[in-house]
């Protein structure tokens, strides 16, 4: 089994300690040095609560390792989880019931691109992507892929081959207008050109 590296982040020694008694003998979890942790695929942390000292922790780490959080702590209220997530944390483990298999499985399942939560959590977190919809993204036009109407309607019609002109003249607007709105996609997203633009919302299902 492939091993994924692995960093530690605790609030005190003995908790390191213990991440460390957890993980180092598995087979398949690399524990990586302080010197090493820009190559972590995932950060474990142990904290007691997510207090903003944490919270201020987690960011500042984050600079330094671009990787999921599987965070182990004695308790993550749903007032918190918000915050856990804008941390990058996608997996909680509550402290008094983590064991080495299930600190092991949710940081291979971190790795791929997963995440584990306490069904209590999920349920939260589901209400709460919900409200940001309703009272954030749907009065100001948007939906959860961050894409207006207008925009889905242009990558669609792009992925399907149309040009600029045959584009304005499918939905009613100038050739500028479609430019525009082209421009505003790749540029907000970061995207090369028109090709990775329609790649880029393929992959993520926005179209």
């Amino acid at each position: 089994m492939e091993q994924v590296r692995v960093a530690l982040q605790a609030m005190d020694p003995v908790s390191h300690a213990g991440l460390v008694a957890l993980l180092q003998y598995r087979g398949d979890v690399t524990v990586l040095r302080s010197a090493q942790r820009s190559e972590a695929e995932v950060l474990v942390a142990a904290a007691e609560r997510l207090t903003p000292d944490v919270v201020a922790v987690l960011r500042r780490v984050g600079t330094e390792v671009s990787a999921p959080v599987v965070l182990v702590a004695q308790e993550v209220t749903e007032a918190e989880l918000m915050t856990a997530v804008e941390c990058r944390v996608v997996g909680i483990l509550p402290r008094g019931a983590v064991t080495a298999d299930r600190l092991a499985h949710s940081v291979r399942a971190a790795a791929a691109g997963g995440g584990v939560l306490p069904p209590n959590l999920i349920g939260e977190l589901l209400k709460q992507v919900e409200r940001m919809q309703r009272d954030v993204l749907a009065p100001n036009g948007l939906n959860a892929s961050g894409l207006t109407p207008r925009e889905i309607d242009v990558l669609r019609l792009m992925a399907d081959g149309f040009d600029t002109n045959e584009i304005a003249g499918k939905l009613c607007y100038s050739e500028r207008t479609v430019k525009n709105v082209i421009y505003g996609v790749t540029h907000r997203l970061k995207l090369r050109n028109r090709s990775h633009a329609v790649a880029y919302a393929l992959r993520a299902g926005m179209i």
